[in-house]
Formats: C-alpha cells, sequence, structure tokens
C-alpha cells in the first residue's frame, strides 16, 4: 500500500510540475476525428506502400495502456471505446521539449490526444506516426498489473470502472447486454407493442411475492415502497385501451444476495389483450430464438458446461407432471400436506408446519428435485392457485392456474400467466394474500383496492410476462453469477 502510495504522489508532483509550468493537465476539450475502429475500417485494408501516399491527418484520443522508448523514439498503446492502436512518437517531430514532456510527464493509465498519420511498421502493425501530443487527463492512481488474476473478485465488482478498462472480456458481457435490450424492443415494437414508463416508487408495493424496500416521503407524510415488479401498473395501462405494453425496469426486492439474486434487479415485463398464456409460449420462443440467432449468431449457446439450444418448440410439462416425472416425488405427497412436510424435511429443506400452505411446501421440494434437472429451455405450465393469486384459472380445473414459467440452465428466466380479470375473483385472492401476511408472511401480496377498481372498469381476455433480463444475460453471455452482469451489483460494505 505504501508503494501506491508513492506513486500517487509522485503523479500527483507531476501535475504541479505542469501547472508551475503554465500547462493544463485537465483540459476542457480536444475533438478527435475518427474512433480507432474508424481508422483500422479505413486503413486497415491498405498496404504500407498506399498507406505512405496517403496525406489525410488523423486526430484520436484514448488511455495509454503501454508504453516503450528507444532513445529518441517511442512506441505506445492507446484504447478508446472502440479498440486499441499503436502509436509512434519521435523526437524529430515531436521537439525536445515536447518528446520530454512525453517521456517525464505522461504515464500508463494518462488520457492522450494524438495529431498524426497512419503508416505500418516494419512488422506490418498499422500505427499512427505521432506528430503532436497532448496530455488530456493526469491518472492520479497506476493500472493494476495483475487485476485478471485477483482472487477478491468482489473488488473487480467494486471497482467496475477498472475491471471495464483492464478486462476485455468484461466490455464484451456489457456490450452483448446492451445489444440484448435493444434486441428485445425492437422485437416487440415491431409487433405493435408500446414502451411505458411506470412508478418505481408506489404506495402500495404489488404483482410480486417479495419483502419491499421502504422509505419515507416528507411532503406526502407517507411511506412509500420500491416497487417489485410494474405488473399492477402496466395491467391498468391495459384497462386503459394500451392494449399491447411492455416496460424493461428496474424492480427492488428484499432480498438476499447470491449468484442469482441481486437486490437490484431489472425484468422485462410485457402484457397483450385478446392473448392467453400460450400464445405468450409461442411468442416467447420466437423472441428468444431470433435474439440468440441475430445477437449471438446462433441458437445455440454454452453455459456451465452444457450446451443449451433456444431452437423452437420446447418442451413442456405441468407442474404436477414435472414434479412427478422429472422430481421423482410420489404422486400420493401432492395430495398429502403431512407427506410433503416429511419429504422436505428429509431433502433438509426450511419449512414451517405452521405457516407453510400445501403450495408452498411442494414448491420448495420442486426447486430441490426439479430445477436442477431444467437445462434445456423448457415450460412448466399449470401452477396451483395458491401460489398464483393474479393468475385466471384453468376453465377444467379451478385449483390450477393459466400460468407458465420457463426455466432455462437450471434458472427461472420467465414467468407468464393468462391474468385474472374478474374483479370479485380477485378481490378474494388479495383477501387471502391479506391473511397471509396478518399471520407473519412477509412476502405476501397486499390488497390494492386502486387496482380492483381498474378491474371493475373491465380488463380485456390479456396475458403477461416478465423476463428476468439479468439472469438470460448470463445464460447468453455464459457468465456464472448475476454480478458479472450488473455493472454496479450491490456488495457488502467494504472493510
Amino acid at each position: 500500500m505504501e508503494e501506491i502510495n508513492d506513486l500517487i504522489q509522485q503523479r500527483i508532483d507531476k501535475v504541479q510540475e505542469l501547472r508551475a509550468d503554465g500547462i493544463d493537465p485537465y483540459p476542457n476539450r480536444f475533438r478527435v476525428s475518427h474512433t480507432l475502429r474508424e481508422i483500422f475500417e479505413r486503413c486497415g485494408g491498405l498496404s504500407k506502400e498506399e498507406l505512405e501516399t496517403r496525406e489525410e491527418e488523423v486526430v484520436i484520443a484514448g488511455r495509454m495502456m503501454s508504453r516503450r522508448e528507444h532513445g529518441k523514439a517511442a512506441f505506445c498503446h492507446i484504447q478508446d471505446r472502440s479498440g486499441r492502436i499503436q502509436v509512434y512518437l519521435r523526437k524529430d517531430d515531436l521537439g525536445q521539449e515536447g518528446f520530454d514532456r512525453f517521456s517525464r510527464f505522461m504515464d500508463i493509465g494518462d488520457f492522450l490526444g494524438i495529431k498524426g498519420k497512419t503508416f505500418r511498421t516494419r512488422t506490418e502493425e498499422l500505427t499512427v506516426w505521432a506528430r503532436e501530443v497532448v496530455l488530456l487527463s493526469k491518472a492520479l492512481r497506476p493500472l493494476p498489473e495483475k487485476w485478471h488474476g485477483l482472487k477478491d473478485i468482489e473488488t473487480r465488482y467494486r471497482q467496475r470502472y477498472v475491471d471495464l478498462l483492464v478486462n476485455p472480456e468484461v466490455r464484451r458481457v456489457f456490450v452483448l447486454r446492451s445489444a440484448i435490450v435493444q434486441k428485445i424492443k425492437d422485437f416487440l415494437n415491431r409487433r405493435d407493442f408500446l414502451e411505458v414508463e411506470t412508478p418505481i416508487m408506489q404506495p402500495i408495493p404489488g404483482g410480486a411475492t417479495a419483502r419491499p424496500f421502504v422509505t419515507h416521503h416528507t411532503a406526502l407524510n407517507r411511506n412509500l415502497y420500491l416497487r417489485v415488479a410494474p405488473e399492477l401498473y402496466l395491467k391498468r395501462l391495459v384497462v386503459g385501451g394500451l392494449e399491447r405494453v411492455y416496460e424493461i425496469n428496474r424492480s427492488f426486492r428484499n432480498e438476499g444476495l447470491s449468484r442469482e439474486h441481486n437486490p437490484e434487479f431489472t425484468m422485462l415485463e410485457f402484457y397483450m389483450a385478446y392473448a392467453d398464456y400460450n400464445d405468450l409460449m409461442a411468442l416467447t420462443e420466437e423472441m428468444l430464438f431470433e435474439l440468440t440467432r441475430d445477437v449471438l449468431g446462433s441458437p445455440e449457446v454454452h453455459y456451465e458446461g452444457e450446451r443449451i439450444d433456444f431452437t423452437p418448440p420446447w418442451p413442456r410439462h405441468t407442474y404436477r407432471e414435472a414434479l412427478v416425472r422429472l422430481g421423482e416425488v410420489a404422486p400420493e405427497v401432492l395430495e398429502d400436506r403431512a407427506a410433503a412436510i416429511r419429504l422436505a424435511k428429509a431433502l433438509n429443506l426450511s419449512v414451517d408446519p405452521q405457516k407453510d400452505s400445501p403450495g408452498q411446501v411442494l414448491d420448495k421440494i420442486f426447486e430441490e428435485r426439479v430445477e436442477p434437472k431444467l437445462v434445456q429451455p423448457t415450460f412448466i405450465i399449470d401452477y396451483p392457485k395458491e401460489l398464483s393469486p393474479l393468475s385466471k384459472s384453468r376453465e377444467d380445473d379451478p385449483d390450477l392456474v393459466e400460468r407458465f414459467e420457463l426455466y432455462v440452465g437450471r434458472k427461472e428466466i420467465a414467468n407468464a400467466y393468462t391474468e385474472l380479470n374478474d374483479p370479485m375473483d380477485q378481490r378474494e385472492r388479495f383477501l387471502e394474500q391479506v391473511r397471509r401476511r396478518e399471520a407473519g408472511d412477509q412476502e405476501a401480496q397486499w390488497m390494492d383496492r386502486d387496482f380492483l377498481r381498474a378491474l371493475e372498469y373491465g380488463l380485456p381476455p390479456t396475458a403477461g410476462e416478465g423476463i428476468g433480463i439479468d439472469r438470460l444475460v448470463m445464460i447468453l453471455t455464459g457468465s456464472p453469477s448475476i454480478r458479472d452482469v450488473i455493472l454496479f451489483p450491490q456488495l457488502r460494505e467494504e472493510a
């Protein structure tokens, strides 16, 4: 630590010396003519002789990532958002003062502006021959030499700005993430969906079974909650006549941290009038197939040692069928709460015999016995009604709802259902959720009277779906942790 402090002090001393000489180490502006990618696109295919005949001057800027000096000449590499290029500097071109200033005051990590011409070295590397070098921003901290091999990966998450700077693979993940989100938007926009925004701070946190974050609004003198999902507001918009809506939103759930959970996360939610959950399964297959094909170049990805193929159609299993056939749960356990509790305890699962409903116990067994087997894209359909307070019941079995969850790579990626649009049925389900809250279930949903009032104006037959963007990006980029795909994940307090 002391050595780093000495290096920082040396750079601070350089800043002070430059200012004493009348040179601003942090000038306000520098106009570039090309990104580094544009230089490679324009000149990468030209021969050494063709470059020599070009008179065009280029003006580039970026961070210096390496340097080496050879007497009266030097080479360095600079990096901008689009790539990296070599720069050749010579005392005869920069003059004694300019070359000395580069040698004495400019360090790896500094931002430089370069004016010059392109040429090829004897090794045929495309290079900018500098005629002028300007210090644009002095970096006080040196770049770490062994950042990529850090064992304390939390340091990389905490200082993401350095992680992005020195690890090209990390940058690639977030460039792909942006392309994935844009592709989803394009897909929905082409199908007449309208992108909307709904409140992040809500008087009643609804739309998902989760514990919310709470804050206090001073002027209104009331508590507000960070949304756990945008669902109830999006369905209000469908009531209002916006028949196809979507939002790529940030939601918040006051839960633990893990490889698959971050309390702040990104979801896609979309709603489609005059559709049911079967329509959404077809739409989801089409969207994710097109997404992987167009963004990654293939419908196949590799994740945690598995080859995953997004080519439709995908398997469909009912919830009960998955427990019996995939989870090897005896059929009688599905009908006997006591037997389900015994099995859960035998599997060392945390259950509360006094509070957990039969459906909640089975869901914990499902997570343990079924989810690890769902590697290829698979729809689990027709969930118990008690696990789905906002879903519409099946017409042939009112104890089940028209709901599916999509699993890929052993992860739940999407949750969707035919929306409950009977206001009286919805009121009864809210009341059951209220009873659970009063019994101590802090994740149970609240009574939302305004949402009920909206339903009373009439919600057309509608289907809605939520897709976890972070988990989807994990799979499509081969990232083992959700923290690898969130630029600034939540972390425990720094020691």
